[in-house]
């Protein structure tokens, strides 16, 4: 008779467990949560989700890391200010680097997922300073994307109605 005890927490236990975190960025707050010690992972989530799209990875990797899980800004307990203009990628990229400043670090090790993968290829592209180094799941490089639709333009076609006047209602 053999017992198998999971070493992993639960969901439940992660999302007890995390501590709660606002960095900012000229005045909008950008919440993120942290768990566990060590070198410091930062996890930037896709679109439509927020810092518990992590969970499994966090509750693995806070073994031997300092999980960070951002809320991106707009979504969840991030600050959602109102205008398109206050999503530019410029924008987005210094909330990264406001969360790298508020957590002391110079640099930091970036996991990113499709859209926040889309946010810290250009983080790691303008501010090579404060990427060590950058793990993008489920996008390529911005040039491969380019190049891509570029070949390709229907196949982005859903991306291209976010642009559209009145996408965000």
């Amino acid at each position: 008779f053999v017992i198998l005890v999971s070493t992993v927490f639960s969901q439940e236990d992660v999302f007890e467990k995390v501590k709660h975190h606002y960095a900012d960025n000229e005045g909008v707050k950008i919440h993120y949560v942290t768990l566990g010690e060590g070198p410091v992972l930062i996890m930037l989530h896709g679109f439509p989700d927020f810092w518990y799209t992590w969970r499994y990875q966090m509750a693995e990797l806070s073994k031997d890391y300092k999980v960070v899980a951002v809320d991106l800004r707009g979504y969840n307990k991030s600050d959602a200010p109102k205008g398109v203009e206050n999503y530019a990628m410029p924008i987005l990229m210094k909330d990264v680097v406001a969360v790298i400043d508020d957590l002391r670090l110079k640099k930091a090790t970036i996991i990113a997922n499709d859209w926040g993968g889309a946010v810290a290829w250009q983080t790691a592209t303008y501010y090579p300073n404060r990427v060590d180094k950058l793990i993008a799941l489920n996008i390529p490089h911005p040039q491969g994307i380019s190049n891509y639709l570029k070949d390709n333009p229907s196949t982005g076609q859903y991306a291209q109605n976010f642009k559209k006047d009145g996408a965000a209602k």
